[in-house]
Protein backbone atom coordinates (compact mmCIF):
# COMPACT_ATOMS: atom_id res chain seq x y z
CA UNK A 1 0.00 0.00 0.00
CA UNK A 2 1.21 3.51 -1.00
CA UNK A 3 2.49 5.17 1.99
CA UNK A 4 2.19 8.97 2.77
CA UNK A 5 4.56 11.25 4.91
CA UNK A 6 2.61 13.72 6.05
CA UNK A 7 1.95 16.86 8.20
CA UNK A 8 -1.55 17.71 8.76
CA UNK A 9 -1.69 21.24 8.90
CA UNK A 10 0.33 21.43 5.23
CA UNK A 11 -1.58 22.34 2.25
CA UNK A 12 1.00 21.27 0.02
CA UNK A 13 0.13 17.59 1.69
CA UNK A 14 -3.03 18.36 1.67
CA UNK A 15 -3.32 18.70 -1.98
CA UNK A 16 -1.87 15.22 -2.10
CA UNK A 17 -4.54 13.59 0.46
CA UNK A 18 -7.26 15.22 -2.02
CA UNK A 19 -6.09 13.69 -5.08
CA UNK A 20 -6.05 10.46 -3.36
CA UNK A 21 -9.92 11.01 -1.97
CA UNK A 22 -10.85 12.06 -5.59
CA UNK A 23 -8.87 8.56 -6.83
CA UNK A 24 -10.31 6.62 -3.91
CA UNK A 25 -6.93 5.12 -3.52
CA UNK A 26 -6.31 3.23 0.18
CA UNK A 27 -2.92 4.84 1.65
CA UNK A 28 -1.29 4.75 5.09
CA UNK A 29 0.32 7.70 6.91
CA UNK A 30 3.20 8.28 8.47
CA UNK A 31 3.47 11.73 10.47
CA UNK A 32 6.36 13.95 10.34
CA UNK A 33 7.14 16.31 13.20
CA UNK A 34 8.44 18.71 11.05
CA UNK A 35 9.00 21.51 13.91
CA UNK A 36 10.44 18.79 16.15
CA UNK A 37 13.14 18.56 13.25
CA UNK A 38 11.65 15.03 12.29
CA UNK A 39 11.94 15.74 8.69
CA UNK A 40 15.92 16.75 9.47
CA UNK A 41 16.82 13.13 10.05
CA UNK A 42 18.99 11.14 7.63
CA UNK A 43 15.96 8.66 7.18
CA UNK A 44 13.86 11.19 6.54
CA UNK A 45 16.16 13.18 4.05
CA UNK A 46 16.99 9.70 1.68
CA UNK A 47 13.05 10.05 1.45
CA UNK A 48 12.78 14.05 0.71
CA UNK A 49 15.89 15.37 0.28
CA UNK A 50 14.89 18.89 1.40
CA UNK A 51 13.38 17.59 4.51
CA UNK A 52 9.66 18.64 3.48
CA UNK A 53 6.34 17.28 3.57
CA UNK A 54 4.80 15.56 1.20
CA UNK A 55 6.63 12.49 0.24
CA UNK A 56 4.98 9.02 -1.03
CA UNK A 57 6.64 5.46 -0.86
CA UNK A 58 5.48 3.10 -2.99
CA UNK A 59 5.16 -0.52 -2.53
CA UNK A 60 8.72 -1.54 -4.10
CA UNK A 61 10.24 0.99 -1.65
CA UNK A 62 11.29 3.86 -4.59
CA UNK A 63 10.08 7.33 -3.08
CA UNK A 64 9.06 10.50 -4.26
CA UNK A 65 9.32 14.43 -2.88
CA UNK A 66 7.29 17.46 -4.01
CA UNK A 67 3.91 17.89 -3.90
CA UNK A 68 3.61 18.63 -7.08
CA UNK A 69 5.78 15.88 -8.85
CA UNK A 70 3.65 13.75 -6.65
CA UNK A 71 0.73 15.05 -8.29
CA UNK A 72 1.27 14.37 -11.58
CA UNK A 73 2.64 11.08 -10.82
CA UNK A 74 -0.19 10.07 -8.87
CA UNK A 75 -2.77 12.01 -11.49
CA UNK A 76 -1.22 9.66 -14.60
CA UNK A 77 -3.70 7.76 -16.16
CA UNK A 78 -7.00 9.72 -14.93
CA UNK A 79 -9.34 11.91 -15.58
CA UNK A 80 -6.72 14.06 -13.19
CA UNK A 81 -4.23 14.63 -15.83
CA UNK A 82 -4.72 14.63 -19.69
CA UNK A 83 -3.12 12.30 -22.09
CA UNK A 84 -2.38 14.72 -24.48
CA UNK A 85 1.13 16.23 -24.90
CA UNK A 86 0.22 19.73 -24.70
CA UNK A 87 -2.45 19.60 -22.74
CA UNK A 88 -0.59 18.05 -19.93
CA UNK A 89 2.28 20.46 -20.65
CA UNK A 90 -0.87 23.27 -19.57
CA UNK A 91 -1.30 21.43 -16.17
CA UNK A 92 2.26 21.64 -15.91
CA UNK A 93 2.21 25.26 -16.53
CA UNK A 94 0.21 25.63 -13.60
CA UNK A 95 1.87 23.48 -11.37
CA UNK A 96 5.10 25.58 -11.98
CA UNK A 97 3.29 28.51 -11.64
CA UNK A 98 1.74 27.41 -8.36
CA UNK A 99 5.00 26.78 -6.95
CA UNK A 100 7.03 30.29 -8.04
CA UNK A 101 3.77 32.57 -7.65
CA UNK A 102 1.48 30.72 -5.01
CA UNK A 103 3.06 28.65 -2.51
CA UNK A 104 6.41 30.75 -2.21
CA UNK A 105 3.71 34.15 -1.76
CA UNK A 106 0.52 33.15 -0.39
CA UNK A 107 1.89 29.83 1.48
CA UNK A 108 4.97 31.91 3.32
CA UNK A 109 2.43 34.82 4.65
CA UNK A 110 -0.28 32.48 5.43
CA UNK A 111 2.16 30.62 7.61
CA UNK A 112 3.80 33.41 9.23
CA UNK A 113 0.95 35.46 9.86
CA UNK A 114 -0.98 31.75 11.52
CA UNK A 115 2.14 30.79 13.43
CA UNK A 116 2.63 34.43 14.84
CA UNK A 117 6.04 34.75 12.80
CA UNK A 118 4.81 37.98 10.57
CA UNK A 119 6.18 40.43 13.16
CA UNK A 120 9.66 38.76 12.87
CA UNK A 121 9.98 38.84 9.42
CA UNK A 122 11.31 42.14 8.23
CA UNK A 123 8.81 44.43 7.11
CA UNK A 124 10.35 44.95 3.24
CA UNK A 125 9.98 41.46 3.11
CA UNK A 126 6.24 41.43 4.16
CA UNK A 127 5.83 43.95 1.49
CA UNK A 128 7.01 42.32 -1.05
CA UNK A 129 5.46 39.04 -0.49
CA UNK A 130 2.34 40.95 -0.30
CA UNK A 131 2.26 42.78 -3.91
CA UNK A 132 3.43 39.85 -5.19
CA UNK A 133 0.46 38.06 -3.81
CA UNK A 134 -2.10 40.35 -4.87
CA UNK A 135 -0.13 40.27 -8.83
CA UNK A 136 -0.82 36.53 -8.31
CA UNK A 137 -4.58 37.00 -7.57
CA UNK A 138 -4.97 39.75 -10.14
CA UNK A 139 -3.58 36.81 -12.89
CA UNK A 140 -5.56 34.30 -11.57
CA UNK A 141 -8.73 36.65 -11.93
CA UNK A 142 -7.85 37.56 -15.25
CA UNK A 143 -7.53 33.84 -16.61
CA UNK A 144 -10.42 32.47 -14.40
CA UNK A 145 -12.97 35.34 -15.95
CA UNK A 146 -12.33 33.07 -19.31
CA UNK A 147 -13.06 29.57 -18.51
CA UNK A 148 -14.16 27.47 -15.70
CA UNK A 149 -10.88 25.86 -14.43
CA UNK A 150 -6.90 26.47 -15.08
CA UNK A 151 -5.87 24.19 -17.86
CA UNK A 152 -7.65 23.17 -20.78
CA UNK A 153 -10.93 24.14 -19.24
CA UNK A 154 -11.48 20.83 -17.29
CA UNK A 155 -10.44 20.04 -13.42
CA UNK A 156 -7.36 18.91 -13.07
CA UNK A 157 -4.43 18.51 -10.76
CA UNK A 158 -3.37 22.05 -11.73
CA UNK A 159 -7.09 23.73 -10.00
CA UNK A 160 -5.92 21.36 -7.12
CA UNK A 161 -2.41 22.04 -6.75
CA UNK A 162 -3.32 25.99 -6.93
CA UNK A 163 -6.59 26.14 -4.32
CA UNK A 164 -4.18 24.03 -2.01
CA UNK A 165 -2.72 27.60 -1.08
CA UNK A 166 -5.00 30.52 -3.30
CA UNK A 167 -8.11 29.93 -1.62
CA UNK A 168 -6.05 30.98 1.76
CA UNK A 169 -5.90 33.47 0.90
CA UNK A 170 -7.58 35.92 3.30
CA UNK A 171 -5.88 33.44 5.98
CA UNK A 172 -2.87 35.32 4.74
CA UNK A 173 -4.43 38.73 5.10
CA UNK A 174 -5.42 39.14 1.56
CA UNK A 175 -9.23 40.27 1.09
CA UNK A 176 -10.81 38.08 -1.98
CA UNK A 177 -13.68 40.25 -2.20
CA UNK A 178 -11.99 41.73 -5.39
CA UNK A 179 -11.45 38.78 -7.46
CA UNK A 180 -15.03 37.58 -8.12
CA UNK A 181 -14.35 35.07 -11.11
CA UNK A 182 -11.21 33.56 -8.73
CA UNK A 183 -14.12 33.06 -6.06
CA UNK A 184 -16.32 31.28 -8.38
CA UNK A 185 -13.28 28.68 -9.50
CA UNK A 186 -12.92 28.76 -5.61
CA UNK A 187 -16.72 27.23 -5.09
CA UNK A 188 -16.67 24.77 -8.17
CA UNK A 189 -13.94 23.39 -7.16
CA UNK A 190 -14.94 22.79 -3.84
CA UNK A 191 -17.60 21.59 -5.49
CA UNK A 192 -16.23 18.75 -7.02
CA UNK A 193 -16.85 14.53 -6.05
CA UNK A 194 -14.80 13.55 -3.65
CA UNK A 195 -13.67 17.07 -2.28
CA UNK A 196 -11.73 17.19 0.52
CA UNK A 197 -12.99 19.45 2.72
CA UNK A 198 -11.25 18.89 5.97
CA UNK A 199 -8.25 21.30 6.83
CA UNK A 200 -6.36 21.02 9.45
CA UNK A 201 -5.18 24.17 11.74
CA UNK A 202 -1.30 25.37 12.53
CA UNK A 203 -2.94 25.68 16.09
CA UNK A 204 -3.46 21.73 15.98
CA UNK A 205 0.53 21.63 16.67
CA UNK A 206 1.93 23.83 19.54
CA UNK A 207 5.70 23.65 18.05
CA UNK A 208 4.62 25.92 15.15
CA UNK A 209 5.48 28.82 17.54
CA UNK A 210 9.35 27.87 17.01
CA UNK A 211 11.10 28.68 13.64
CA UNK A 212 11.65 25.61 11.13
CA UNK A 213 15.18 23.54 12.25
Amino acid sequence: MLTLFDYLPSENAWKVRLLLNHLGRPYRTEIVSIFEGEGRSDEYLAISPTGTVPAIRLDDGRTLAESNAILAYLADGTPYLPGDAFERAKVQQWLHFEQERVESVIGSLRYWKLTGKLARRPPALVDLKRNAALRTLAILERELSTRSFLANDRYSIADMSVFAYGSRAEEAGIPLAPYPHFRAWIARVQAQPGFLATMHPYSEDPHTVNELP
